[in-house]
């Protein structure tokens, strides 16, 4: 028991040493923190998280998701144009394109595609 102690305690005084020799010796220094941090949609990570944040920058990157996945049902219709019936292909087709402008009128009204932030 005592041998299993002895040996626990100079693993943690060696693992010890190596962090802080690590630490002493690194390169890196208080000026490349800032490089380092991470850097998302303009927000500096270093001051209060609790910041206002641009409901314009969320609406824009809504309607960008939503024309994304728009362009990924799009292409299966175009696709399948030779294998379905005409007459069902253009009523799911233009029940989309309806949908889809119906909520591009709706975005345009309340003027989210207005890119002046």
């Amino acid at each position: 028991m005592f041998i299993l102690n002895l040996l626990s305690i100079i693993i943690f005084l060696i693992s010890n040493i190596f962090i802080i020799l690590s630490l002493i010796i690194s390169k890196k220094s208080n000026l490349d923190r800032e490089k380092c941090s991470p850097f998302e949609c303009g927000f500096n990570p270093k001051n209060l998280p609790r910041i206002p944040f641009s409901l314009h920058f969320f609406l824009i990157t809504v309607i960008f998701l939503i024309f994304d996945i728009e362009i990924a049902l799009i292409l299966p219709m175009i696709i399948s144009f030779k294998s379905v019936n005409f007459i069902i292909w253009w009523k799911i087709n233009s029940f989309f394109m309806i949908m889809l402008l119906i909520g591009l009128y709706h975005e345009w009204n309340q003027n989210m595609l207005n890119w002046i932030i």
